[in-house]
């Protein structure tokens, strides 16, 4: 009895070494690989975006569909820091007490503000013009994205760990930088 029970074990043992591991390894290998993918075509579009200082519905579109080759699906977060002068005064109601100082502020705006630009609720074409995103050199462009799936690699971890979930996302990247021009 004790024997035939070591035999199962030693069997199972070997499944889970020669098959299970080398598939949750190649699992690893495919995150990594899907990684690389979306931090390249992050860095791609962003500075795109950067170089041309606008970003239009085309641009974001073929953005997605490169994301969507690695099979997950993924929260994008878009942002844009515009970057404006404000004079300072000694008191703000009296114009005449200008410092003769200005202090410089970004006002922030985001994929909520940016994505009704590019897909607003009207039936205009992608290359109209009123479609088209525009920042200013001086401004800074961040992208920042996770997958929301699971991917195999979580399913096997989960699996082999016994349930636990980490809530990590497996895929995730992260880029921006200055608006370097305006083309318009």
């Amino acid at each position: 009895m004790v024997q035939s029970i070591s035999k199962l074990l030693g069997a199972l043992l070997a499944v889970l070494l020669l098959y299970i591991v080398p598939a949750a390894q190649a699992a690893e290998r495919q995150d990594d690989i899907s990684g690389l993918h979306v931090y390249h075509s992050t860095v791609r579009f962003v500075d795109m975006v950067r170089t041309k200082g606008y970003i239009t519905p085309t641009m974001y579109n073929d953005f997605m569909r490169e994301l969507e080759l690695t099979g997950n699906t993924y929260e994008v977060d878009l942002k844009h820091m515009h970057k404006k002068y404000v004079p300072e005064y000694a008191d703000a109601s009296k114009p005449d007490s200008f410092l003769g100082n200005y202090e410089t502020v970004y006002d922030g705006y985001y994929s909520a503000q940016i994505l009704p630009v590019l897909f607003p609720d009207n039936q205009q074409p992608n290359s109209d013009q009123t479609r088209r995103y525009t920042l200013m050199a001086g401004d800074y462009f961040t992208v920042r994205l996770r997958n929301t799936n699971r991917t195999p690699a979580d399913l096997y971890e989960s699996w082999l760990l016994g349930g636990t979930n980490s809530g990590r996302s497996a895929v995730t990247a992260s880029y921006g930088g200055m608006v370097l021009n305006e083309d318009y």
